[in-house]
């Protein structure tokens, strides 16, 4: 049982990890004993991520690409396959937030929202499930959100996309589970992030949330290593299909 959490001679890939919460689970898993590619947008910036990590003595790897561009996954994808090795899980946590009134809420950023939060989802889960698939293994994790349940002002977009994302974590966990892949997602209840940067700095809203959530504070990001972890490692082989709240108890509450 000494091994059930560890993840050596584990690949993983995270999607945008380079800043905030991705790059937060990149080392995390890392420090359990995954190999980690570094995922973003530009190829130096993933690069000097990795060569961070790889100074602290973890095994690491860089690629940049657009994970909206269906053609670009794919060449990656292989790219990984065929030069580094098989990747073993996918965490998909590459998104963006943006806000505005319902009724005032562009549709550029609506279409943004949408293509990078979930149909990148899509797009990254299919080419990399095909690979897993055809090992008869593999692990895949999406990064839900509290809205993938509840609603807010000015990110109805968001919590579209999130929900979104939640169905596709269980559609694609029926359609994969008979192939030994296990199909999960993480949804974080409010941490202290980049996205989050003016709620937290709202005192109104940091009073409400406060007194809204039972644990009465803001998570900490390195509070969502553990459940990433969980769900990559042998211990939760037979969890499937399953979206893994870790919001000190907020959606329990009424």
């Amino acid at each position: 049982m000494s091994d059930l959490f560890s993840l050596r001679n584990r690949r993983v890939l995270v999607t945008g990890s380079t800043r905030g919460i991705g790059l937060l689970l990149a080392q995390g898993l890392a420090e359990h004993g995954a190999e980690i590619i570094i995922h973003g947008t530009q190829q130096d910036k993933a690069q000097a991520i990795a060569d961070r990590l790889q100074a602290k003595g973890f095994n690491t790897h860089a690629l940049a690409f657009d994970v909206t561009d269906s053609q670009a996954v794919r060449n990656a994808i292989d790219l990984i396959e065929n030069t580094i090795g098989a990747i073993d899980v996918l965490v998909n946590n590459a998104g963006i937030q943006r806000r505005h009134p319902f009724c005032e809420f562009p549709e550029k950023d609506y279409d943004d929202i949408m293509s990078v939060n979930q149909k990148a989802v899509f797009i990254i889960s299919q080419a990399v499930a095909k690979y897993m698939v055809a090992r008869q293994r593999g692990k895949i994790i999406n990064i839900g959100s509290m809205q993938s349940e509840l609603g807010r002002d000015t990110i109805t977009p968001y919590a579209a996309s999130k929900g979104a994302v939640k169905m596709l974590t269980r559609g694609m966990c029926v359609e994969l589970a008979r192939y030994n892949i296990q199909v999960n997602g993480i949804a974080p209840g409010y941490f202290k992030t980049e996205l989050t940067k003016p709620l937290v700095e709202n005192q109104e809203f940091s009073s409400w949330l406060c007194k809204r959530t039972p644990a009465a504070r803001w998570g900490n990001p390195e509070e969502l290593i553990g459940a990433a972890v969980f769900l990559s490692s042998k211990a939760s082989d037979f969890v499937n299909g399953h979206l893994l709240f870790v919001d000190g108890g907020m959606l329990a509450a009424v």
